[in-house]
């Protein structure tokens, strides 16, 4: 992913939005303050000739450097994409590229009612650690949040 994606990108992230089941968010920022929030590697796109179809980056969990090897995913497909296999080829990807920079877990908090999501993470290897129960509000009701999380096989084995 470039800047230059950046409107495709925000298009899907806000209709991710707007489904009120992908994330807490309710604008998207700007790509400014996006990028300061995500790692400067791990950041992808499909793309069909002009169009972006989807997205995955990732973002620290912590500042604190005890988490250097840790980052929470995004992935995002355009909704007249869904369902054709892009979030796996995505998510695939993301894992390969984050083992090669070293980081050793992978971890998402998706809401219940996202199947979708749950049944990728699940398919790729990811493992429910668990919910928080009425963690946040979105529009004014309380959201549970599932938590998942990816163990590299290959980096922190020791």
């Amino acid at each position: 992913m470039i800047e230059a994606d950046w409107p495709k990108v925000s298009e899907i992230y806000a209709d991710g939005i707007v489904s009120g089941y992908a994330t807490f968010e309710t604008t998207v920022p700007s790509y400014s303050d996006w990028d300061q929030a995500h790692l400067e590697q791990c950041r992808l796109v499909v793309h069909q000739k002009e169009d972006v179809l989807g997205w995955a980056a990732l973002s620290p969990v912590s500042s604190r450097c005890v988490y250097g090897g840790v980052a929470e995913v995004s992935v995002y497909i355009g909704k007249n994409n869904r369902g054709l296999g892009l979030g796996s080829l995505l998510m695939k990807a993301l894992i390969r590229q984050s083992e090669a920079i070293g980081l050793w877990t992978l971890q998402s908090g998706i809401f219940p009612e996202n199947l979708g999501s749950i049944r990728l993470h699940e398919k790729l290897g990811f493992r429910y650690i668990g919910k928080r129960e009425k963690v946040g509000k979105l529009h004014g009701q309380w959201k549970d949040n599932l938590l998942f999380e990816r163990r590299s096989k290959t980096v922190g084995v020791d």
